[in-house]
């Protein structure tokens, strides 16, 4: 039986909680993503992307070269950034600093937003469209694992 394919948008914290853990559901996510299942689809932002590195050359210029090398093995789709008419039409549904990711996320058509800042998308569930699902990776997890193991019985 043919599954949906299930588009992911990965939050900045996601993707670097990922990168600099070797356990937990962020890197399970990025292993998941690395394996490019037929299930799974990633996406983040471009505004993600320098905001990730900007992180990274403040924090730890050192792993930046570590970061490029790992970022494509992830196969994620990079949307770009949103224009400002699509930020201002999210104005009051999360914090001036997430207005552009919610724009990407909801630009790139994904099916969840996941993020590590689940409360600071509290009010996406009231948008008159239909927003991304906005879930927490662990919360993700609980979501996709079945799929993925059901899809291993099939075989």
């Amino acid at each position: 039986m043919e599954r949906k394919k299930v588009k992911i948008f990965l939050d900045s914290n996601v993707i670097l909680s990922g990168l600099f853990s070797d356990k937990g559901a962020p890197r399970i996510i990025l292993d998941l993503l690395s394996l490019g299942l037929p299930l799974l689809s990633g996406v983040t932002g471009e505004f993600n992307i320098v905001e990730i590195e900007r992180n990274l050359n403040k924090k730890m210029p050192e792993a930046l070269p570590i970061y490029r090398q790992y970022l494509p093995l992830l196969h994620l789709e990079i949307t770009p950034l949103p224009a400002s008419r699509e930020i201002a039409e999210l104005k009051g549904l999360v914090g001036e600093k997430d207005l552009p990711v919610l724009a990407s996320a909801i630009r790139a058509k994904a099916d969840l937003l996941v993020t590590g800042d689940r409360k600071d998308f509290a009010k996406v569930r009231r948008m008159r469209n239909d927003p991304p699902r906005v879930v927490t990776p662990a919360e993700f997890l609980d979501l996709i694992l079945p799929e993925i193991l059901l899809i291993l019985e099939e075989r």
